[in-house]
């Protein structure tokens, strides 16, 4: 079984802080014993969109930043940028956005590099053996560059995933753009004519001649019969003209997550965080953020992202529903259909489980844990 390390967020009076409680927390958990001696460390995390407040505070980065500078590491906070319009799109928007919820050199205490480039473009084809849906995963240049990788997860629901962990974290966030379309869609891209300015940017990402360009009203299109779907033109486009319809069968997605996360982490020292605090029912890529569905747990810390998922999921599923959340109403509502299962009473269209099983069929690690509590 794998180890899961776990402490609560209770500090007495005059005590330790929140942030040097965690460090204790990955020193325990083992993270000391990884050779960060002058290396690269990537940090990754979700800064959050603009207008959401529930992700991660900055302390926390700053806490396991310091704790990797002690060890001797060169850290960077780092994320991708995301397949939809928003303020993450491209690195710029997404730094800004960064600044804006208080991640900065200043406050983290080191760079912090938008792991797949300016426009999402910048991407390693990294080869998978052994996986059911994925041959070749589109992790971000800068992640992978890394000698040593962390991942610090904000643990939370999710409106598709039932729950976004440390394999969605990973998995999801490392994904170039192009990344992020393969694990959500199986479907050919589609160009807004409105928004398309004619630039013919998006053209010369295209290797399988899925696009045409109409010279008569300069706009352009797409070939159905070449296009691959692979995504390239979607990071291309400045004008949010390309858009995917994000179709895919949630335990697809579930699955591909696993393989992506599989491609990040395999092969080199890696080390994970997750805190279950300001349990949000939606993911932290929305503009807003809903009342949270759960009391704040604690953090969890493991060299397994599979365990250290179930650990929290199991943390959840046991703690008591707040009343006054969407997962608190539609328990109080008679009518409603009650799963035994917060994450998908929460929102009933999702699914969790087969991220982990899926994670473990391709030996990502293990579901079965040994929790260890740290006061």
């Amino acid at each position: 079984m794998s180890k899961v390390y776990f402490t609560n967020f209770r500090t007495g009076y005059m005590s330790e802080s929140m942030p040097a409680k965690l460090k204790r927390l990955a020193k325990e958990a083992g993270i000391t014993q990884i050779d960060m001696n002058g290396k690269f460390v990537a940090i990754k995390l979700h800064f959050g969109e603009l207008g959401n407040i529930s992700y991660l505070r900055p302390n926390y980065a700053r806490a396991i930043v310091d704790l990797v500078k002690e060890l001797g590491g060169k850290p960077f906070l780092t994320d991708c940028n995301t397949m939809y319009p928003g303020f993450r799109k491209n690195a710029l928007e997404h730094l800004e956005c960064a600044w804006q919820n208080g991640f900065t050199p200043l406050t983290v205490g080191c760079p912090i590099i938008i792991g797949d480039g300016l426009k999402g473009t910048d991407d390693i084809a990294v080869p998978l053996e052994g996986c059911e849906y994925t041959k070749e995963a589109l992790i971000g240049r800068a992640i992978m560059d890394a000698d040593v990788f962390i991942s610090l997860t904000h643990f939370k629901g999710h409106e598709l995933t039932g729950f976004g962990g440390a394999i969605k974290n990973i998995g999801m966030g490392c994904g170039s753009r192009a990344g992020k379309t393969d694990q959500h869609s199986n479907s050919k891209p589609v160009i807004d004519a409105q928004k398309c300015k004619g630039c013919k940017r998006c053209l010369r990402e295209c290797a399988n001649q899925g696009l045409v360009f109409d010279e008569s009203n300069r706009k352009m299109t797409v070939n159905e019969n070449n296009c691959v779907g692979c995504g390239r033109c979607l990071g291309a486009c400045n004008f949010d003209a390309i858009d995917f319809a994000q179709n895919q069968a949630v335990s697809v997605l579930n699955a591909k997550m696993a393989e992506y996360t599989k491609a990040v982490v395999n092969g080199r020292d890696c080390f994970h965080l997750s805190l279950v605090v300001d349990v949000s029912p939606y993911c932290d890529c929305h503009g807003e953020n809903d009342a949270p569905i759960l009391p704040d747990i604690g953090m969890f810390a493991s060299f397994d992202p599979v365990a250290l998922d179930q650990a929290c999921a199991d943390a959840c599923l046991q703690a008591q529903p707040l009343p006054n959340s969407v997962l608190g109403e539609h328990l109080a509502d008679e009518t409603f259909h009650n799963h035994h299962d917060h994450f998908k009473n929460t929102t009933p269209e999702s699914e969790w489980e087969t991220q982990l099983i899926h994670g473990e069929k391709i030996g990502l690690g293990s579901r079965k844990y040994e929790l260890i509590t740290i006061h």
